[in-house]
């Protein structure tokens, strides 16, 4: 029993480490990821603000890629920060989702039996988002 846990141990070992190059290679872009999740169907893949739910909406979503243009060429962070936490009145009647709220309910969910940070959780979440955003930019 004891030889083929140990056979069983280097076996998995083995695995992990020949699979460890083709794993690094694979990057996950959290922040694409929650925009393509959660914001591109109402501000479009591009962030143009030409998504599928936007003629559904009582404002047109901005146009994400001329924040930093319309901020004197700088990428307003703390303001992108606010507004998609919720934090911000920006949004008038709230068409928009508050992601802080969404992501504290997403964060029980999948936390639910395991101690975990809620605001650690919300803020990364909300950072990758904004990092992307600010990726999106025009030049």
């Amino acid at each position: 029993m004891r030889v083929r846990n140990t056979v069983m141990g280097w076996g998995a070992t083995a695995l992990i480490v020949l699979s460890a190059p083709a794993l690094a290679q694979q990057r996950v872009d959290l922040g694409k990821r929650e925009y393509d999740n959660n914001c591109a169907v109402c501000h479009g893949k591009d962030g143009k603000g030409a998504g599928a739910y936007a003629d559904m909406l009582k404002r047109s979503p901005p146009d994400l890629t001329t924040m930093a243009k319309r901020n004197g060429g700088v990428f307003p962070l703390a303001r992108a920060y606010e507004v998609i936490e919720g934090a911000g009145a920006g949004h008038g009647t709230r068409d928009m989702p508050i992601w802080g709220q969404e992501y504290n309910v997403k964060a029980a969910e999948y936390y639910m039996d395991v101690p975990y940070d809620a605001e650690a959780y919300r803020r990364a979440r909300i950072l990758a988002l904004a990092e992307y955003l600010n990726r999106l930019q025009a030049k």
